[in-house]
C-alpha cells in the first residue's frame, strides 16, 4: 500500500449508497490492475494506492467477511 497525492487523470467514482457524497471515499482506476482511493470531502490530501488484491482485502473488511 502506497500513500500518493497525485491526479490519476482516471475517473473518480463514489458508492451508489454514499447518498449525498459526504463521509464517502472516491475511487479511481490506475494501470496494472490496481486501484486509488481518497476522502471525497479533501481530493488534494493523501490518498491510498491499492493492488487488486488490497482492494478485495479492504472491501472484504468493511462487509465484514
Amino acid at each position: 500500500m502506497t500513500k500518493s497525492r497525485r491526479d490519476t487523470g482516471g475517473c473518480w467514482r463514489t458508492s451508489s449508497h454514499s447518498g449525498s457524497g459526504e463521509q464517502c471515499v472516491e475511487v479511481a482506476d490506475l494501470a496494472g490492475g490496481r486501484c486509488v482511493v481518497r476522502d471525497s470531502k479533501d481530493p488534494q490530501g493523501p490518498a491510498l494506492v491499492l493492488s487488486s488484491t488490497g482492494w478485495s482485502a479492504l472491501l472484504d473488511s468493511v462487509r465484514g467477511t
